[in-house]
């Protein structure tokens, strides 16, 4: 079987896992007395706008290159019946790994009785391969149509909301109204009953199995030879990073959240950018997935410095970073507030459902910053070793972190 790797993918892979360690830097690291959305334009500034806004990069990304990474393996001569069962056994795996290990890391606790904790990205990965085992029988022109439908039609499903609720003045979502939350309107759901553990749905499923399913097909192009596959990636990210420009600034679909003219013209500027993730709009998706295409044009077949090399290292082993990089904010966030003398106990806590933090919890954006090169570079060593052993070895288990 051909080992060979697609160094621009690892190298796209690895830079946004580390923006993505950025997000999650921040998340336990900045003010805790600013709580609120860091691009809610009537409250933020510029700085903490694109300190948040770059890591919109990371998720789609993350799927969509899960399923080209799907489509690379097969390249490599994995029969579609092995990589099938493939699929689904690692989907199966990733969807407990989030609520078990990355439930546990991400609070801190083992205090289940509240909270179960977050549906999130790996969950939506691992739901996307269970779909993806039996669209890769498809045609490939249904398996595009499928997932460029799901991106592009999803938001038309906005103005459906949930309401099976258990009865009148209830907070408590009755079945069908747990599924749809699942499926597409992110909200809080209790699979076990009320009063019980809940579940917070941040990535419902709706439109992310479509990315997934797109980033397979787009595995496709590695099959041209490469003057071709740059051309085409070229047209295709500067097709759909144009379309959002003309999309957004008509500001009638593709996005619930529509921009609006501010006092001063940066904030309009960010107003623009402001788009939707929970669930990412067909807007948010056309602004992500655009421009790292042309990213992949760019570096296809170069990126052989020093800088890139350290990327790559970091995107073949993906999973294995973020679950590590879980455990390095978190831990240096409270490192930080206990060197500084400053409250702590938020760190420790079931996240959305705990009291607001003490006051003087946290540090300013110089600290994150500075916490998050600190974090990534402690992490460089460990991930070199293990893409190593991945080079080295071909145990079975190896291919699930």
């Amino acid at each position: 079987m051909q080992r060979a790797r697609v160094d621009s993918v690892d190298l796209l892979r690895g830079v946004i896992m580390v923006i993505m360690m950025l997000d999650h830097t921040r998340d336990f690291v900045h003010f805790q007395g600013q709580l609120f959305d860091p691009t809610d334009v009537s409250r933020t500034y510029p700085l903490l706008f694109f300190t948040r806004w770059i890591t919109h990069f990371c998720a789609p990304l993350f799927v969509f290159l899960a399923g080209t990474g799907a489509y690379l393996q097969e390249l490599r001569g994995k029969p579609k019946g092995e990589l099938s069962r493939f699929l689904i056994t690692r989907g199966v795996w990733l969807i407990v790994l989030e609520l078990t290990v990355l439930r546990v890391i991400i609070f801190f606790n083992f205090d289940f009785a509240d909270s179960l904790g977050f549906l999130q990205v790996i969950w939506a990965i691992g739901w996307g391969m269970i779909v993806l085992a039996g669209l890769i029988y498809l045609p490939w022109r249904v398996i595009i149509g499928l997932s460029v439908a799901m991106i592009a039609l999803h938001n038309a499903l906005d103005g459906v909301h949930s309401t099976s609720w258990r009865g009148p003045g209830s907070p408590v979502p009755g079945f069908w109204a747990s599924v749809w939350k699942v499926l597409h309107e992110p909200g809080m759901i209790f699979p076990f009953g009320y009063p019980g553990p809940a579940l917070l749905a941040l990535y419902p499923l709706i439109p992310w199995i479509g990315v997934l399913a797109a980033g397979y097909a787009f595995g496709a192009l590695y099959r041209l030879d490469q003057a071709r596959r740059r051309q085409i990636l070229l047209r295709l990210g500067g097709a759909i990073t144009l379309g959002f420009i003309v999309l957004r600034a008509i500001n009638v679909y593709g996005d619930p959240s529509h921009w609006s003219v501010q006092s001063r013209p940066v904030m309009t500027a960010l107003s623009f950018l402001a788009v939707s993730k929970y669930p990412p709009s067909l807007l948010f998706l056309m602004m992500t997935l655009g421009p790292a295409m042309l990213f992949l044009a760019w570096f296809d077949g170069r990126g052989r410095g020093a800088l890139a090399r350290i990327f790559i290292v970091y995107g073949r082993v993906p999973l294995f970073f973020y679950v590590l990089q879980w455990i390095v904010t978190h831990s240096l966030a409270v490192l930080a507030g206990r060197i500084a003398g400053r409250p702590t106990e938020y760190l420790f806590t079931n996240i959305g459902l705990a009291p607001p933090p003490a006051p003087g919890s946290g540090f300013g954006l110089a600290t994150v910053y500075a916490l998050w090169i600190l974090g990534v570079a402690l992490l460089y060593p460990l991930c070199r070793w293990y893409a190593g052993v991945k080079a080295r070895r071909q145990d079975w288990w190896l291919s699930y972190l």
